[in-house]
């Protein structure tokens, strides 16, 4: 059993946990990384490593992976302790402290940062019968890279952000793209669903996808237009569905933490409901909040420096990066 007892642990391995340890080493606090995973990067480096990116302050943009790349060369430069294939199960008092059980073996810590995001991810399915043999084959829920589907036809489910993105970058290499949306309007980022506007998508809308069959190579779509008569066919090689994801951060509820609706409640400092114990990015909930990666970037330093300040108030901490080095 590990008896070395660091300065902050972060639970969770995605954009916002490495961020925050990144920040954490410009205050040289001896940290420690769990991610449950095999390795670090969390959805934008498993879900969507090809995936463009618009919202990253610095980067007009950015793909998943180069997201991820960028992230892991900050945090090397401070080289905290990094454990994955980590699952925690139980946060305990330690007295000081906490014992941070998981299933890589038990760790100490005198303060904690949540940063798990939405926890395990299963993509929302097609709400209609058909032959799940062809999930993974032509029925798509995930790809990683746009390439895999240059030259097809291929159809989108979908109306939001990640709809949209994945129709513009498909754009430039499929033969076709077809997108499908049961609403005459899309929920994306206006700038986006105006950059759509300049491909030559075709927009199949108001129509839901009622039925799925496979002929020879091809896929037929049976679309059903939403409070009309109308129900064409659509004939594409891939149909990638991409209604979201219906997220399971049960993990929450064993680690003695105030939630709302399987969220971390936190204050102004991210403070949860535990004292020495802080939450950021998409596992948390406090009035306004918006879950983007910017928004959990501007989280990590905030509960970083509540929690040093708590273990160390007599110590200032500086307000900018600059400060740290002279």
């Amino acid at each position: 059993m590990e008896t070395h007892q660091y300065e902050i642990a972060l639970i969770g391995a995605g954009p916002v946990g490495m961020f925050a340890a990144f920040y954490a080493g410009l205050h040289t606090a001896d940290t420690l990384v769990l991610e449950s995973l095999g390795e670090v990067g969390g959805q934008p480096a498993n879900l969507y490593p090809a995936k463009t990116i618009y919202d990253i302050g610095g980067y007009p943009s950015i793909t998943g992976a180069g997201l991820t790349d960028q992230l892991h060369a900050q945090l090397d430069h401070f080289n905290p302790t990094v454990v994955t294939g980590a699952t925690v199960t139980a946060i305990e008092d330690a007295h000081p402290g906490f014992t941070l059980k998981t299933t890589a073996g038990d760790f100490h810590t005198a303060s904690v940062i949540i940063a798990s995001g939405g926890g395990a991810f299963t993509p929302r399915p097609l709400a209609v019968d058909y032959d799940h043999a062809l999930d993974g084959q032509s029925v798509l829920y995930n790809i990683r890279d746009p390439h895999d589907l240059a030259g097809l036809d291929v159809a989108i489910a979908g109306g939001g952000d990640s709809a949209i993105d994945w129709a513009l970058a498909l754009a430039p290499v499929a033969k076709s793209v077809h997108l499908i949306h049961r609403r005459n309007q899309f929920r994306g980022l206006e700038s986006s669903v105006a950059a759509l506007a300049e491909t030559e998508a075709q927009l199949h809308t108001p129509y839901l996808i009622a039925g799925v069959q496979q002929q020879d190579a091809r896929l037929n779509l049976q679309l059903a237009e939403v409070r009309g008569t109308a129900h064409p066919t659509l004939s594409v090689d891939r149909l990638l569905v991409n209604y979201g994801f219906v997220s399971a951060n049960t993990q929450l509820q064993n680690w003695g933490v105030a939630l709302t609706r399987n969220e971390v409640v936190v204050d102004s400092t991210m403070a949860t409901s535990r004292p020495g114990i802080y939450a950021i990015g998409d596992a948390v909930t406090y009035p306004g909040k918006l879950k983007l990666i910017a928004s959990g970037f501007g989280e990590a330093p905030t509960a970083v420096n509540a929690a040093l300040l708590r273990l160390h108030p007599d110590r200032r901490q500086p307000l900018h990066s600059t400060q740290l080095y002279h």
